[in-house]
């Protein structure tokens, strides 16, 4: 198809339609004051031109440009993908638009930083308010609304949608505890990020809980990536006294786990319980399937986006955070441990 080497303005549209550049305008706001038939005919002749508005251009008319954005650290994690099902989901029963932006190659001593300027380019014209996925950063400049999912701070100055990340990982822990396991692995999050401090809190308070000395032999620091999950199981489950259950900070390591129980040739669950944290429509598919703890991700990806459509709409909110109580899924990826098997058979 042969390209159009010029750039079709409004005021194209405005001479094919025989028009003024004003009810051009004006049809393409949705204003209600522009006869059905023009509407029609303007319609088609911006379709048969290929004319598409400026975001910017159309920010600086009207104060808005009827665009949500979605700010997250990389599309292709499957909680990003999680999170975008749920903005989809909301964002298709509500007059609004949507772009995503994002950078996979964030160095990571900029993070903050980076994800500053991201909100600053995005807000300045181009959308009319911003969903921001687990930040770095806990504050911004910017004039326009900002809600954030999963933030970087238990007082956030921005609403927020958010899980119970300490109260999830005790239960995952009382629940392995509860097996009688008493040497408990634990893979971390990322330790910028306060959600990840949050589970490794949650693993303290369950070992604490059940009598348990704290062993930092145990903990392995991840980064919520299944590549560098891969990395710690294999130091966990190389120690003289392996551990008989770990606690993955999320399913994604819970993944690498499991990699690396396969080729040590240790089974699941029977030579070694795992618990991931997500609920991923994934952790259903995993063989076996992945006991977890479910923070209803989709659902936090709708409830934001409802959030920052009423505060671009000027409404106001019914409260500023949304708490979503974690439940813990349990299925087939833990069992007793091997001595508590021989005790019960004896």
């Amino acid at each position: 198809m042969k390209r159009n080497s010029k750039k079709i303005t409004i005021r194209d549209v405005a001479r094919a339609a025989g028009v003024s550049v004003s009810t051009v305008s004006r049809v393409l706001n949705h204003k209600d004051d522009v006869s059905e038939e023009t509407v029609q005919k303007i319609r088609s002749i911006v379709h048969e031109l290929g004319y598409a508005s400026s975001l910017a251009a159309r920010g600086m008319r009207s104060r808005r440009t009827n665009v949500i954005g979605l700010v997250m650290p990389d599309v292709a994690s499957p909680y990003c993908q999680h999170i975008m099902l749920g903005v989809n989901r909301a964002i298709s029963r509500l007059e609004k638009n949507l772009i995503i932006y994002t950078s996979g190659n964030w160095p990571k001593e900029n993070i903050a930083q980076n994800e500053r300027s991201y909100v600053s380019l995005l807000n300045g014209g181009i959308t009319d308010g911003l969903i921001v996925v687990t930040p770095t950063a806990t504050d911004f400049a910017t004039h326009a609304p900002v809600v954030i999912i999963d933030p970087n701070t238990e007082t956030p100055d921005y609403p927020a949608v958010i899980a119970t990340n300490r109260e999830g990982s005790l239960a995952a822990m009382n629940f392995l505890t509860g097996l009688g396991h008493r040497r408990i692995g634990h893979i971390t999050g990322r330790l910028n990020l306060i959600s990840a401090h949050q589970r490794l809190q949650g693993y303290k308070d369950g070992l604490a809980a059940a009598g348990i000395p704290f062993d930092e032999n145990l903990v392995a620091i991840g980064d919520y990536n299944t590549d560098t999950a891969i990395c710690c199981a294999r130091k966990l489950l190389s120690l003289p006294d392996r551990p008989t259950a770990i606690f993955a900070a999320n399913d994604m390591t819970a993944l690498g786990v499991y990699q690396v129980a396969k080729e040590m040739g240790l089974r699941i669950p029977e030579d070694l319980s795992v618990v991931g944290f997500d609920n991923l429509r994934e952790s259903a598919l995993m063989v076996p399937a992945l006991t977890t703890v479910d923070q209803f991700i989709e659902e936090m990806g709708f409830v934001a986006t409802e959030m920052i459509v009423k505060l671009v709409d000027e409404e106001l909110l019914s409260e500023n955070l949304r708490v979503f109580q974690t439940q813990l899924i349990v299925r087939e990826s833990c069992t007793l441990p091997t001595e508590k098997v021989t005790q019960l058979s004896i």
